[in-house]
C-alpha cells in the first residue's frame, strides 16, 4: 500500500521522517496526552523498522508506545486522522468500529474508530490480523504474472510476513522426560546403584528433537521472471524461520544467495541476492546446476537427510541425461524431494508437459504450485508436516 499525508512523509531522508513523527507527538501532547521523551524515541525507533509506506503500520506504532490509558484511545485516533490524512472526525461516525481511508493505491486503511460509550475495542492484534486477512484475500489467488508492479510489491509485503514452521525430525539421540512411552532403564540403574539399590522411582526418555534442513534450489532464468523473485521473496522468510536453511539460485550456473539473505531488510536481502547472481533472466540448464549442487553437497554434507525443493518450470536447455543423472543422485541424499512448478495452477491432476519435468518426474516426491499466495501458504504448512513423515 502506498500513500502520501499532508505532511509528505514518501521520499523523505530519515531526518525529516523523524521531525514528522515528533511533530505528531507534539500534536498529542497539545491535546492533553502525556508523553515523555523517551516515549517519543521509542516511537521514531519503533517506526524506523516498519514500512513507512503503510499507515497502520505508523498507527500502531504510535498507539504501542505513546498512549498508556485506553480513555487516550479516541483521542488519539482523532489526532491521527487529523494529522496524516486531514479527515475531520466529526464526518467519519459509522455504523461499525472502523475507520476506512482510500490510499492513493484504491486500498483501504482501517483504523478502529473507539468514541466513548462504544461497546468494546478491537485489540491491536485483532484489527492487525483483520487487516492483513482483508489485504491479503485480494492478492492471495491472483497469479503473480497477473500483477501490476503496485500490486507485487503488496504481495512481496505479505510474503515476508509468512510464517514458515520450519520442519523438524526425531533422532536417534534421546533425552529426559518428565512423561513418555520409554523407560530410561540406564538412569534408573545408575540411581539404583547409588542409592545401594534402593528405587528412586521410574525414569522416563524420549527421542530428542532437532531441525530438518531445508535447501531451496531457485531457477531465475528468464522463463522464470514472473516468478523468480517472489519465490526468493519465500526463501528469505524460510530462512528467517530456520538457520538450517540453504538458497540457491541457478539459470545456467549455481550461485549460493544464503549469506546474502541474511539481512534484517527484506529489500537489502534482495539486493544483495541479485548483485550475486550473474545469470538472472538468462538461459535454463537444470541438469548442470543440479550436477555442482550435488557436488558440493558430497564436499560440505549439504541436503543430506534435508528436504529439497526446486523451483523450475522445467524449461530445460541442457543434456536430458544430465539431469536424470543428477535427481537420481539427489534424490540419494535428500529426505524429501519437492518441486514446485508455477505452471501447474491449480490444476489438481497435474500432468508435466516440459521435456526437463518428464525426465525428473519419477524422482520427485511432491509437485506444488508456488504461482500465487495462496500456493506459497499452503507450501509454508505443508513444509511442517513433511519433515517428520
Amino acid at each position: 500500500m502506498t500513500w502520501s499525508s499532508p505532511h509528505g512523509i514518501s521520499g523523505m531522508s530519515s531526518v525529516d521522517f523523524d521531525a514528522v513523527l515528533v511533530g505528531f507527538a507534539h500534536e498529542l501532547r497539545d491535546a492533553g496526552i502525556r508523553i515523555g521523551t523517551d516515549d517519543v524515541i521509542t516511537f521514531c525507533g519503533g517506526a524506523a523498522e516498519l514500512d513507512v509506506t503503510d499507515l497502520l503500520d505508523i498507527y500502531w506504532s504510535g498507539r504501542a508506545a505513546l498512549v498508556r490509558r485506553p480513555d487516550q484511545v479516541p483521542t488519539y485516533n482523532a489526532i491521527f486522522r487529523r494529522y496524516f490524512l486531514e479527515i475531520d472526525p466529526s464526518v467519519a461516525e459509522q455504523p461499525r468500529h472502523v475507520f476506512r481511508a482510500a490510499s492513493n493505491a484504491g486500498a483501504t486503511l482501517e483504523i478502529p474508530n473507539t468514541e466513548p460509550g462504544l461497546p468494546g475495542d478491537l485489540s491491536p492484534d485483532e484489527v492487525k490480523l483483520g487487516y492483513l486477512a482483508s489485504t491479503s484475500e485480494v492478492y492471495r489467488h491472483k497469479a503473480f504474472s497477473e500483477c501490476n508492479p503496485d500490486e507485487l510489491r503488496q504481495v512481496r509485503r505479505l510474503i515476508t510476513r509468512l510464517r514458515v514452521r520450519p520442519p523438524v525430525r526425531r533422532t536417534r539421540r534421546t533425552v529426559r522426560a518428565k512423561r513418555s512411552m520409554s523407560l530410561d532403564l540406564r538412569r534408573m540403574a545408575r540411581d539404583s546403584m547409588r542409592t545401594l539399590g534402593e528405587s528412586r522411582g521410574l525414569a522416563y526418555k524420549t527421542r530428542k528433537i532437532k531441525l530438518r534442513p531445508l535447501v531451496l534450489i531457485l531457477d531465475v532464468s528468464g522463463s522464470m521472471a514472473d516468478y523468480s523473485r517472489n519465490l526468493v521473496q519465500f526463501a528469505y522468510s524460510a530462512r528467517r524461520a530456520n538457520a538450517k536453511v540453504d538458497v540457491f539460485c541457478f539459470g545456467t550456473r549455481l550461485t549460493r544467495i544464503t549469506k546474502s539473505l541474511d539481512r534484517r531488510n527484506p529489500d537489502d536481502a534482495m539486493r544483495l541476492a541479485g548483485e550475486a547472481v550473474l545469470d538472472w533472466d538468462g538461459g535454463t540448464r537444470i541438469g548442470d546446476s543440479l550436477k555442482e549442487f550435488t557436488r558440493q553437497a558430497r564436499r560440505a554434507r549439504l541436503g543430506r537427510g534435508a528436504i529439497v525443493m526446486i523451483c523450475s518450470d522445467g524449461l530445460d536447455r541442457g543434456d536430458p541425461k544430465a539431469l536424470a543423472d543428477s535427481m537420481e543422485a539427489l534424490s540419494r541424499i535428500a529426505h524429501r524431494i519437492l518441486w514446485i512448478n508455477p505452471h501447474k495452477g491449480d490444476v489438481v491432476d497435474y500432468v508435466p508437459a516440459s521435456l526437463g519435468m518428464i525426465v525428473a518426474e519419477p524422482y520427485i516426491d511432491e509437485f506444488h504450485s508456488g504461482h500465487n499466495l495462496a500456493s506459497l501458504e499452503q507450501l509454508a504448512q505443508r513444509l511442517a508436516a513433511v519433515g517428520s513423515s
